[in-house]
């Protein structure tokens, strides 16, 4: 049994480990990372960079299908499942092929390849293909991921039927039919683009809400305008599945008690994700666990409790998103690299986008953080039906809304589906972390004839219900509402 003792140990090298990884080595070289599988995010091989893959095809072949809108007719729509799939693998392998290349450039005496299980509070056991191989680390930092959760009973009655998205960037060809059963942003994603490529889909929620998204007035929105864009069933409580052969049978029953049945070749589970924290030898650690297992800290400085222990990336179930999760490998690292010198480092403003057509964004704080607070905030709205801009591209569906403060009249967040969202998602954040006051951000300059104009008027209805605005001014008559 070989012996190692380092500084830090960073279980993990996805977005988080890696990021880790860098940020401790500002402070020590004897930095070690241990990865149990394979090199390689989670971004780059089963999720944003292949999703986005997929998406970009089917957005090409839904402007193909829908061409004739403009008076544009490009003749039949032909999707080539084998060639949409071939170059969707061959990217995503380039993409994980430059993050593989980086660690692998890392000193191979600082890289252990194995399954790391903690024996005690800074001890971890990695089993590796040669032997276990035991760690003594002053600090260690847990950057172990996460990984699709679905009901253990599917798997049973479905075996090779039941595909979880890591699956299906490994596709050699489309299939004939998908049931999606999820609809948050990784089914929404998925179900839509293979619609849009000529698969039968339908996609199952559980509850009534289509994505992330938490006011009230816009989960009605969403529902309306998904189930226009793709077969949708919501309130899917009664869902049962089974197999018969090759087929997957999808039972659900309405709120009258009638039972619909439909056959897939596959269904499709994206019914969230779970920490890889339950096979790591938590109950040797010491550590302070919350209901889910995952060991309790604090998000600022991502420490759990007062130990030499750091959470960072999905591991933590805090925000899952490659972005955050950079972050807090970089705040991780740095005070495991510092420790005992643990400094509380600020958290970006939220962002988050679906990639959906439309599309979705959250910026600042949502609606529902602002009701749990307590804290008083306004409303300003608009709806993209009818906006300049997006009527001219047919891309008219959705509706922004915007929350501020009576107490200053600042900004504090939005909530959007419609057009260009990725886009404006930004622009609003970039508002919330500033501090803009609604004014401010009225005051900056507005293009005509853009979408972001819709923007402005969400906001000039968010000032006056601030009973900060200026009264009503006269705007272009000829541009439409929400010009």
């Amino acid at each position: 049994m070989t012996t190692l003792t380092t500084d830090v140990a960073v279980i993990g090298a996805g977005t988080a480990g890696m990021s880790a990884w860098r940020a401790a080595r500002a402070h020590t070289p004897d930095v070690l990372l241990i990865e149990r599988a394979q090199y390689g995010t989670t971004c780059a091989r089963v999720g944003c960079m292949p999703s986005k893959l997929l998406i970009a095809a089917a957005e090409a072949a839904h402007t193909v299908e829908h061409a004739g809108v403009f008076g544009v007719h490009a003749g039949g729509l032909r999707v080539d499942g084998e060639a949409v799939m071939a170059r969707v693998r061959a990217e995503r392998d380039r993409f994980v092929g430059f993050v593989v290349d980086s660690v692998e450039a890392w000193p191979v005496a600082q890289r252990l390849m194995g399954h790391a299980r903690f024996v005690g509070p800074q001890a971890l056991a990695v089993q590796t293909a040669k032997g276990v191989v035991q760690v003594q680390a002053g600090r260690i930092v847990i950057a172990t991921g996460s990984r699709p959760a679905f009901p253990p009973a599917w798997r049973k009655a479905l075996g090779d039927r039941l595909i979880v998205n890591d699956d299906v960037f490994d596709w050699r060809t489309l299939p004939a039919s998908v049931a999606v059963v999820g609809a948050g942003v990784i089914g929404l994603e998925l179900a839509q683009a293979l619609h849009r490529l000529g698969v039968r889909v339908r996609l199952y929620g559980r509850g009534s809400r289509v994505g992330p998204l938490t006011d009230p007035a816009l989960q009605g929105v969403a529902a309306k305008v998904f189930a226009r864009a793709l077969p949708l069933t919501l309130d899917a409580h009664a869902l049962e599945v089974e197999r018969e052969g090759d087929q997957v049978i999808v039972h659900t029953a309405d709120t009258a008690g009638r039972v619909h049945e439909e056959r897939f070749d596959f269904l499709l589970a994206a019914t969230g994700r779970r920490a890889n924290v339950d096979d790591i030898g938590l109950e040797s650690s010491g550590l302070a666990r919350d209901a889910a297992g995952v060991p309790v800290y604090d998000r600022r400085t991502g420490q759990a409790g007062d130990s030499p222990v750091f959470i960072a990336g999905d591991a933590g179930e805090d925000r899952p998103l490659l972005h955050e999760a950079a972050d807090e490998g970089r705040i991780a690292g740095d005070n495991a690299g510092r420790w005992p010198d643990v400094r509380v480092r600020p958290r970006r403003t939220p962002l988050a986008v679906v990639f959906s057509e439309p599309q979705i964004a959250l910026a600042g704080a949502s609606h529902a953080e602002l009701a749990a607070s307590g804290r008083p905030f306004a409303t300003g709205e608009v709806s993209f039906d009818d906006q300049g801009r997006s009527r001219v591209m047919a891309r008219n569906a959705g509706a922004l809304r915007v929350y501020g403060s009576p107490a200053d009249g600042r900004f504090l967040g939005a909530e959007m589906i419609g057009p260009a969202a990725e886009h404006i998602g930004h622009l609003l954040a970039w508002s919330a972390q500033r501090g803009d006051t609604v004014q401010q951000m009225l005051d900056s300059p507005f293009y005509h004839p853009v979408v972001e104009e819709g923007l402005r008027t969400a906001l000039r209805l968010l000032q006056r219900a601030l009973r900060m605005g200026p009264p009503p001014v006269e705007r272009c008559l000829d541009c439409g509402p929400g010009a």
